[in-house]
């Protein structure tokens, strides 16, 4: 890939500052004053090295063999830029986010209509302060009180149960 020359930040810094949590802005706008800084002190410098009149320097140093090596040297001088190697792993990874993201909402969908559902129940149940011990039983049936297999007491607390539970398997009474 051919590097091309910088000019101008391509970054949606608005899209960015408004996902940013409220307690992180300073460090957010921070990072962008540093970003912002370096952008502009790129695009101050000149595209190319300064042209050098070889000629000027040729006709003023005894030794025009230096000048040439010198000349030499300086044209093919190539500022090593880096390789593009991170764009295509970003790809990948913003196709596989989008993935996800499609797969949860997906999977939320399915489970708001489940709740849906599930309310839809309950708002056509009579109200629970309303309802029979026979009705609980019937509407909640792992919650409620089996009196057959595992009686209780008024008022069915499970502590008070366990206790009078115990003092019955001694033998006493209350």
């Amino acid at each position: 890939m051919a590097a091309k020359r910088i000019a101008s930040s391509s970054i949606n810094w608005a899209a960015i500052a408004e996902r940013v949590p409220a307690e992180q802005k300073a460090q957010f706008l921070a990072f962008k004053s540093k970003s912002d800084n370096i952008v502009r002190k790129v695009v101050a410098l000149p595209e190319n090295p300064p042209k050098i009149d070889w000629a000027y320097y040729k006709s003023k140093i005894p030794v025009p063999a230096m000048v040439d090596e010198f000349q030499k040297k300086y044209e093919s001088f190539k500022i090593p830029l880096p390789e593009d190697n991170i764009t295509a792993t970003i790809a990948t990874e913003e196709k596989a986010a989008a993935e996800n993201v499609k797969n949860f909402k997906a999977e939320s969908q399915k489970r708001f209509t489940q709740l849906e559902t599930e309310l839809k129940k309950y708002e056509n149940q009579i109200p629970f302060i309303e309802m029979t011990m026979e009705e609980v039983a019937y509407y909640y049936p792992d919650q409620a009180i089996d009196t057959t297999n595992k009686p209780t007491f008024w008022p069915h607390d499970p502590e008070l149960d366990a206790r009078l539970a115990a003092e019955n398997d001694k033998g006493g009474h209350h």
